[in-house]
Formats: structure tokens, sequence, C-alpha cells
């Protein structure tokens, strides 16, 4: 199993991004796929979920509203994230629990500043 993330960057408070989680190795659509995010000098949280076989989503308070978890039939899961805030600034790893094990990508570093 390899997860691998890109598309953060620095983008400015009030902007977007959208994050991509390219998996090998599992079906996305049959597991529940997972965003955590950690900001320096914290503790690493979670931020969304995407549930496997369309059982829905789910998201953490500090984000409801702004982000989207998503996936397509090409292994790959995504994170938009609009009207992003410095409290934002972190990195995002992408997450799975499959066969007993937790895989976690390298993660993707997102800052939000002016």
């Amino acid at each position: 199993v390899q997860l691998v993330e890109s598309g953060g960057g620095l983008v400015q408070p009030g902007g977007s991004l959208r994050l991509s989680c390219a998996t090998s190795g599992i079906a996305v659509s049959s597991l529940h796929m997972n965003w955590f995010r950690q900001a320096p000098g914290k503790e690493r949280e979670f931020v969304a979920v995407i549930r496997a076989g369309g059982s829905g989503t789910g998201y953490a308070d500090s984000v409801k509203g702004r982000f989207t978890i998503s996936r397509d039939v090409k292994r790959t899961v995504y994170l938009q994230m609009n009207s992003l805030n410095p409290e934002d600034t972190a990195i995002y790893y992408c997450n799975v629990f499959y066969r007993g094990n937790q895989y976690w990508g390298q993660g993707t570093q997102v800052t939000v500043s002016s």
C-alpha cells in the first residue's frame, strides 16, 4: 500500500487549495479514507473521512463547511480546502486502515499566510 499526497503550498488567507492522495495497492471506494493534519508543536488531528461504499463523509468541526473530501475511480482521494485561514497551516496526511495496519503518506505542507 502506498499513499502519496500532493497539492500543498503557500496560499493567502481566504484562498483555496486542492490536495490529492494518489494510492496504490488498495481500492479507495471500499475503504474509509482519511485526511489528518499536524501543525507545528501540535498533535496530529483528524480532518475528514470519506467512508467506504458511499456511506458518506465526516469532518472536524474546525473545517466543516469549508473543506470537502471526495474520491475518484482512479484510486485518488481529494481534499478541497476553501476559505483557508492561518490556523489551517499544517502538514496534511492521507491515511487508511487496511488489513490491520495504519498507512500514512509522507504529507504535504500547507501554509496560509499573507
